[in-house]
């Protein structure tokens, strides 16, 4: 929740007056909070991991209207494929496409190959729980527009 507030914060000081969403994706496996691959070696080591098992992957979102700090988190199990060979977790390293993501993998791209199934809110596995978002601006008075 802290890093997507300081997102928010961030950009709120750049652009006083304008409403500011911050948000931020953690995998939880085995008790541990998973962010961003730091290296290769470690972003196989944790695909392994997750190799056959679902893992939680929650986003954390901020709201900021200049006034209102608003915090949201929304979880997704994750079921990853116990079929993934180690050439496939090798290929989609060398491919290079999620590391820079959450747990290391982009289910809207290559890494739907990993997948088996999700269980909840599938925008907040591809990066942003729109619906959440939605309703937060919702209560907020804001509506569709024209």
């Amino acid at each position: 929740m802290l890093r997507a507030e300081a997102k928010a914060m961030t950009v709120a000081r750049e652009r006083p007056g304008a409403l500011v969403l911050g948000a931020d994706q953690v995998i939880h496996l085995d008790g541990e909070a998973i962010g961003k691959p730091p290296s290769d070696e470690i972003w196989r080591a944790r695909l392994v991991a997750m190799r056959g098992r679902t893992h939680a992957l929650t986003t954390a979102v901020a709201l900021w209207d200049g006034r209102e700090l608003e915090r949201e988190a929304v979880t997704t199990m994750v079921q990853f494929r116990s079929d993934i060979t180690d050439a496939e977790l090798d290929a989609y390293i060398a491919c290079g496409e999620a590391k820079g993501c959450a747990g290391g993998y982009m289910v809207e791209r290559r890494g739907a190959w990993l997948v088996e199934s999700i269980d909840g809110d599938w925008l907040n596995v591809v990066g942003l729980p729109v619906l959440k978002v939605v309703g937060m601006l919702r209560a907020r008075g804001w509506r569709m527009p024209a």
